[in-house]
């Protein structure tokens, strides 16, 4: 047996032939990105509860800034209204607080389930924050938010002393979910099919052991000597097909030529031993 070629842990991958693969399936690959993009819809038009936020707006007044007659802020005292944010929004995410807002709501939610419902954080790095509340129902929604808005001065003014936060804006009923995005979800059901069917059809390729046409075997060991071709008896315009040559016509086309001729010969010399014998 041959063996002329360096044995390597290298795999050479042609990326032309890579593209020439995934273009001849790319009607498969189109149908089941298709299909995923419409199961990735149907699973948020029909499974995925909707959901809605209201949000409400509150201003932290630093209690050294006056807010009679004219007066200076300076950058100092809009720091520390500022650093005060962070502290309000643990005050509001306490146990104590939310408890306080399920009492006064009748809420059907326990404490944790109701922490998860809530974000608040600082606007644009200002002394405002908001008070973003998500829920199945949008009126529940404008509800709560409110409710914390109200109970939140309070709440703060028995723990931080001296300390000031106004509404600056209430909490409206929602008139558009916040998710799901059918648009994005669907788009994304689309990406991860195409990525499943190409990474399919690459891997179907890489791990296909077959030889499918002389020129393979040709281009992979070209020392090697090619002694023979085995004829496809299944071919419809007659013998002399090679078996590894199914497939495009175009592409075993060559075989097929080269296997007639072959053929041919072989039949001359077993015609000349007849004839010496």
């Amino acid at each position: 047996m041959y063996n002329d070629r360096p044995e390597t842990d290298e795999i050479e991958i042609d990326l032309l032939k890579l593209g020439q693969i995934l273009l001849r399936k790319a009607g498969a690959i189109i149908a089941v990105t298709l299909l995923a993009a419409a199961a990735a819809f149907a699973i948020s038009f029909f499974l995925i509860t909707p959901q809605y936020t209201s949000t409400a707006m509150m201003y932290v007044n630093n209690s050294n800034i006056s807010v009679g007659g004219s007066f200076s802020i300076s950058s100092s005292e809009l720091t520390a209204a500022q650093s005060l944010v962070d502290t309000y929004v643990v005050i509001l995410k306490s146990r104590t607080t939310l408890e306080d807002i399920i009492a006064r709501e009748s809420l059907e939610y326990d404490y944790e389930e109701l922490y998860d419902m809530i974000e608040s954080g600082p606007v644009n790095s200002t002394e405002i924050f908001d008070i973003n509340v998500t829920s199945p129902d949008p009126y529940e929604a404008e509800r709560i938010a409110n409710t914390i808005a109200q109970v939140l001065p309070e709440r703060i003014a028995s723990i931080v002393d001296g300390s000031d936060v106004r509404i600056v804006d209430y909490a409206v009923v929602p008139s558009e979910r916040t998710s799901p995005s059918f648009t994005l979800n669907t788009v994304i059901g689309a990406l991860v099919g195409f990525i499943i069917a190409a990474a399919v059809v690459i891997l179907r390729y890489l791990f296909d052991d077959q030889i499918h046409e002389e020129g393979y075997l040709a281009q992979t060991y070209p020392d090697v000597p090619l002694l023979a071709v085995v004829p496809d008896m299944l071919a419809e315009d007659g013998g002399g097909d090679s078996y590894y040559s199914r497939g495009p016509a175009s592409a075993g086309r060559p075989g097929r030529e080269r296997g007639r001729e072959r053929m041919k010969e072989q039949e001359k010399e077993g015609a000349g031993h007849g004839q010496e014998r």
